[in-house]
């Protein structure tokens, strides 16, 4: 059985009572899209609380940590603090799907899926660097929130379904005149 893992029968808890175990787990990397944003350091330090009910467990898992990776809009390196509580609860007799966790098989706990599915469902829709963050230039990939808005400007390109009548003025307007 591995560190990120709790047989919750080994405990030997009686109904109401319960105990608290420190884990260092190693969660799966969250990501959104295709940008990963792994745990600074690695590990996360977390405290599983296990209660034991009259037919089974309820569990609490509680954990900070600080998640790293680049801003949606600029690019830039981001520094996202996550705080977990999260709650479970398994009654293996029950036939209620909203009261066996995923989490538990045999009365094992998987602390570390547990951990990396809280911290996944934690996170944002949108990574930003902050919350008015103006992202990069389309036209030329400066960051916009290191520049005026005002000055940054960009001649804008000619449409090029027009490029015949261009031609065809300019044509015109080189001949000598008929004055």
């Amino acid at each position: 059985m591995e560190a990120t893992q709790i047989d919750l029968e080994r405990l030997g808890l009686r109904s109401g009572q319960a105990r608290s175990r420190q884990l260092t787990v190693a969660p799966r990397t969250p990501s959104i899209g295709s940008e990963s944003y792994p745990v600074a350091g690695g590990d996360v330090e977390a405290t599983i609380e296990v209660s034991r009910t009259t037919s089974g467990f309820a569990l609490r898992l509680v954990a900070k940590t600080l998640l790293t990776g680049p801003c949606a809009r600029c690019l830039e390196p981001v520094e996202l603090p996550i705080r977990l509580a999260e709650r479970e609860v398994d009654q293996p007799r029950s036939d209620d799907p909203e009261l066996n966790s995923p989490y538990v098989e045999d009365g094992i706990l998987d602390a570390g899926a547990w951990l990396s599915d809280a911290l996944a469902l934690a996170m944002p829709d949108k990574v930003l660097c902050r919350s008015d963050c103006a992202g990069l230039c389309p036209e030329c990939g400066i960051s916009l929130n290191d520049v005026d808005p005002a000055e940054h400007q960009h001649e804008r390109p000619l449409d090029p379904r027009f490029a015949k009548l261009r031609e065809l003025t300019e044509a015109s307007e080189s001949e000598p005149g008929d004055d």
